[in-house]
């Protein structure tokens, strides 16, 4: 068994090496209880060394940032992606915009529709639709998860239920090879999860930079996903898994 200081040290190794760490797999490789790496996990984020999330924690630099500055990571990469993906929309679709900087970028490309009817769980990409006047935009309602900028709970959830639509636009924060895709937050994921379920088709818009991160909260196998919208950045391993997966892989 390390030393308090010693443990905590370790954690934010990982933390750093890793983007995240999770209170189950570090109590097996230290050797203490999981009461343990949650006291451990609290004091670090006191500290601001960290921001604690279900079953673990992630470097304050990740997923703490604020959605207005997460959209400049990468913004580049996102536009490209976000242009590619409106290609994929036909006139007279019915669409889901998932929360997330990338599909932002797609509600920023949607002025060429003549109808085109829109859902989204995220203010800021409805804030951006209503300078369209062609388009039909619907919010399930709900709690404000300020972070994301994006409406989650029961409303949401039960709202969404009703709905149905041609195509989803998913954005995730990390990928498990073989696995699926994954979110930093549980709520998040129970509603991606039922926009699966009334979507036809569901395109996860990512760029390359996410297969190489996981988020704690399970969203969906790949079984489930149909297209991968990413840019050239992506390691043609990745490529090979989502295919092995029978996933098709769109580069912007």
């Amino acid at each position: 068994m390390k030393k308090t200081a010693q443990r905590r040290s370790h954690i934010l190794d990982v933390l750093e090496e890793n983007g995240q760490v999770n209170v189950s797999e570090l109590s097996k490789s230290l050797g203490v209880s999981e009461v343990t790496i949650r006291n451990d996990l609290a004091n670090l984020e006191r500290n601001k060394l960290l921001v604690r999330a279900h079953g673990g924690a992630f470097k304050t630099n990740n997923m703490a940032l604020p959605v207005t500055e997460k959209k400049k990571i990468n913004l580049d990469l996102k536009k490209k992606i976000g242009k590619k993906a409106v290609s994929l929309i036909e006139e007279g679709d019915s669409i889901i915009l998932d929360s997330g900087t990338t599909t932002f970028e797609i509600s920023s490309n949607l002025g060429k529709f003549e109808k085109l009817t829109v859902i989204s769980n995220a203010l800021d990409i409805v804030n951006n639709l209503a300078s369209y006047d062609n388009l039909e935009v619907m919010m399930p309602g709900g709690f404000l998860k300020e972070f994301s900028m994006s409406l989650v709970g029961p409303m949401a959830e039960r709202n969404l239920k009703q709905l149905h639509c041609n195509k989803l636009f998913l954005g995730v924060d990390g990928f498990k090879p073989d696995v699926g895709v994954f979110t930093h937050y549980m709520e998040e994921a129970y509603l991606n999860q039922i926009m699966i379920e009334i979507a036809e088709e569901v395109i996860v818009v990512s760029d390359s930079t996410k297969f190489k991160k996981i988020g704690l909260a399970y969203i969906a196998g790949f079984n489930q996903v149909d297209k991968v919208i990413t840019d050239s950045g992506i390691e043609p391993e990745f490529i090979k898994m989502l295919e092995r997966n029978n996933v098709e892989v769109i580069i912007a």
